[in-house]
């Protein structure tokens, strides 16, 4: 009756479209007034207690840091360098957008973040080559999804805390992934306009104007040499990497492009703050609900009952793998990190899989929800910029869920594209 109450009050709750940090917390609280485990105090306990922690400072901090380089200039000279490497071709504006979410990627750490920041450029400037506002919707939508694959990532931080993994090497580890998902979501990209017939730019590929755009794009670029290099150099922590990485946005913005200004701050930290309180709410919120099933043993209860349905390792990663693609299209991705890797993860090691293998599986199934709906949060910042429908989007976004499907079965079944870059370190 315990399971009953808690699972069913949040999903009657998620139903009624109460934001998740809320339900989480209304859900754990009727489940702790009717059962009687443990005091109503518990909860705000849990609230306070769970974010009392030093590596999820860095989270507020990522935010902040992406905020400030999305103002600061840093997009449009993203674009302009891949826009020189491959603007030319056939789709070439479409993949140098994916480029672009990638370059992001690495500064944000956030999906929608990285959608607000190039879609906004790139939406209508995809419009203007010729390329139809769905398709041009769905490719920054999709892409989006890479900002939590590459690092830094706010997803890999709240795994890290919660499965006591190294959020450095979580970071390391979801660069290979990155890459082969981004790859895939350029094939479609191609064989998309080269059916449409979507050609290039008229201007020649030449060394100097990617020269050019390379040296305009230069302070973006050194900032996940900055932040990688450091954490991996010994020099500082994750959560020191984001506070470095506010201090460089800043002087790149105000001092280098100069295209933030000083009055433009408050409205910069007040967005930032209202993101990070909402991220916040559903890690406190989360820890409680995920802390509670641990008192009842409900993990162990799932784990046994899952161990048991089968005993072939190949079936029970992919109902795992199935299980986390369908919670992805109902649930926050750092609320479902951190209530089902209490529950996943036991599972997960007891069939041979690397704990910082199995969270990169996680954090890829889980970014693919973000262009699911109906919670595919990608979606509806896209949504916002072009102004079609979440219909629309989401019958134009299919085959780029596709391929990212089939790069997260390769992510499941080939270790080595996530511990190779790791086992170089040791």
């Amino acid at each position: 009756m315990t399971v009953t109450i808690l699972f069913g009050s949040l999903a009657l709750l998620l139903l009624l479209s109460v934001p998740i940090g809320i339900a989480l917390g209304i859900s754990t609280l009727l489940t702790i007034i009717y059962a009687e485990s443990v005091p109503i105090s518990f909860l705000m306990t849990e609230l306070v207690t769970s974010l009392d922690s030093f590596p999820i400072m860095a989270v507020p901090f990522f935010i902040l840091a992406g905020e400030i380089m999305g103002k600061g200039g840093i997009s449009e000279r993203l674009f302009n360098f891949a826009n020189a490497l491959v603007g030319s071709k056939t789709g070439g504006f479409a993949i140098a957008t994916i480029i672009t979410c990638m370059f992001f990627a690495a500064i944000s750490g956030s999906g929608p973040a990285t959608v607000a920041a190039i879609g906004a450029i790139m939406i209508p400037a995809m419009v203007r080559q010729g390329y139809d506002k769905a398709f041009a919707t769905a490719t920054v939508a999709a892409a989006g999804s890479i900002g939590v694959i590459i690092p830094p990532s706010i997803p890999m931080v709240i795994y890290g805390v919660t499965g006591g993994a190294s959020v450095g090497d979580m970071f390391i580890a979801g660069i290979i992934p990155g890459l082969i998902v981004s790859f895939g979501l350029m094939v479609w990209a191609y064989l998309y306009s080269r059916k449409k017939g979507y050609k290039g730019t008229l201007e020649k590929i030449t060394l100097s104007h990617i020269g050019k755009t390379f040296w305009d794009a230069k302070w973006a670029m050194v900032i996940p040499v900055i932040i990688l290099g450091g954490i991996y150099g010994g020099k500082f922590t994750p959560t020191e990497a984001a506070v470095i990485a506010v201090f460089y946005g800043l002087a790149v913005g105000l001092f280098l492009h100069r295209e933030l200004k000083v009055r433009d701050l408050p409205k910069v930290i007040a967005d930032s703050s209202l993101t990070t309180a909402t991220v916040l709410i559903i890690v406190g919120t989360a820890n409680a609900f995920g802390k509670f099933l641990t008192i009842e043993q409900i993990p162990n209860q799932i784990a046994d009952w899952m161990l048991n349905l089968t005993e072939n390792h190949i079936i029970l990663i992919l109902l795992i793998t199935v299980l986390l693609l369908l919670v992805g299209c109902f649930m926050d991705t750092i609320a479902a990190i951190i209530i089902l890797t209490p529950i996943l993860l036991p599972i997960a090691i007891s069939i041979g899989y690397d704990p910082i293998h199995f969270g990169i599986i996680m954090v890829v199934a889980l970014a693919i929800g973000f262009i699911t709906p109906p919670l595919g949060v990608n979606l509806f910042v896209s949504s916002g910029i072009s102004g079609l429908s979440i219909e629309v989007i989401s019958k134009a976004v299919l085959p780029f869920f596709i391929a990212m499907v089939f790069s997260l079965i390769m992510v499941v079944f080939i270790p080595d594209l996530s511990t190779w870059l790791i086992s170089l370190n040791e």
